[in-house]
């Protein structure tokens, strides 16, 4: 299996992403084509003493930088490490796409690209968190901030289909975003999307609260792409916060001091659990092949398990699954 990975997509690129790149094919029965400047990575790989055989470089002379336009950029710029990364996935030459790059960037470029699906409208960002009752899904968190009701719905189909293959959900529970858990609350998007819910095949349990994103509620929360995303900043900087917060208290008295010494392994597993590098990638769900989607702030963890994450969601064959259901039988 070939997994395309864009070197020059994210923060610390392209060296943190040849380093999670080299991590993932030791680890993983995975080939990586690396998309980027290639004299740079070449000379990275050089210099981290890589001889093997299950890493290959392609050419891409352009780079779409964080800050500029999706749209614009994709179209300028067809040399870019994204497009021609997806172009290897469309032309069938790998089974999998990954970067950490503009995000705006990958969901234009996929969407146009590879396109989407059949009976889907618009791809969707699925995003794993962890949860008091184990790890949930949100969808969408970024990829569509004005949808439709009907498009709300097929992120719900493909969320399920997500929840069950890879996250071994039985029968996922599905909840959507709103401000009160009465079906008469929130916009009039909300309240005819949750018409179509109840209305469909799946087990539905009608709306969420923003409290229940980490209680474990249900297994897949449904949001626009506006208010996952959001959701989402808000809750990565309570999580940063939290370190200095319990810091500044602990640290304040010597009682603080020797409990921080007993606390250490707890304080060490609950970081765990909260680190966006142990889930990797997001899928961006509905485009018609494999797309993940990384943090700008990925480390050489995050790499190696979104990488992982392309794999399992190619081995799983999600997109036939989600096929299969967004058809009316």
């Amino acid at each position: 299996m070939k997994i395309v990975v864009d070197a020059m997509g994210g923060d610390y690129a392209p060296g943190v992403v040849i380093e999670g790149t080299l991590a993932a094919v030791k680890e993983y029965d995975v080939e990586v084509i690396l998309v980027g400047d290639q004299p740079t990575i070449e000379a990275l790989l050089k210099k981290a003493h890589y001889a093997g055989d299950r890493i290959t470089v392609q050419h891409a002379a352009e780079v779409i930088g964080m800050s500029e336009s999706a749209a614009l950029s994709v179209r300028r710029k067809r040399q870019s490490s994204i497009v021609v990364g997806l172009n290897l996935v469309k032309e069938g030459k790998a089974e999998g796409f990954f970067s950490a790059g503009n995000t705006g960037a990958v969901v234009c470029a996929g969407t146009l690209g590879l396109g989407l699906l059949p009976g889907i409208e618009r791809p969707g960002i699925a995003l794993v968190t962890p949860t008091l009752k184990g790890a949930s899904l949100i969808i969408d968190v970024g990829a569509n901030i004005d949808p439709k009701p009907v498009q709300l719905l097929q992120y719900a189909i493909m969320g399920s289909v997500y929840c069950k293959d890879i996250l071994h959900k039985v029968n996922p529970s599905v909840g959507l975003l709103n401000i009160g858990e009465e079906e008469v609350k929130g916009t009039g998007l909300l309240r005819e999307t949750h018409e179509l819910l109840e209305k469909s095949r799946l087990n539905f349990i009608g709306n969420v609260e923003g409290k229940d994103l980490f209680s474990g509620k249900c297994d897949l929360i449904v949001c626009d792409g506006f208010v996952g995303n959001v959701a989402l900043k808000v809750a990565e900087s309570a999580a940063e916060a939290m370190q200095p917060f319990l810091k500044r208290h602990l640290l304040s008295n010597i009682f603080g001091k020797i409990g921080l010494i007993f606390m250490l392994p707890s304080l060490k597993r609950f970081k765990k659990d909260l680190d966006y590098a142990e889930y990797g990638g997001a899928p961006l769900l509905g485009v018609n092949g494999v797309v993940i989607i990384g943090h700008g702030r990925s480390n050489k963890k995050a790499i190696m398990n979104a990488i992982r994450v392309a794999k399992e969601e190619v081995e799983h064959n999600i997109n036939a699954e989600i096929l299969e259901s967004i058809t009316p039988s």
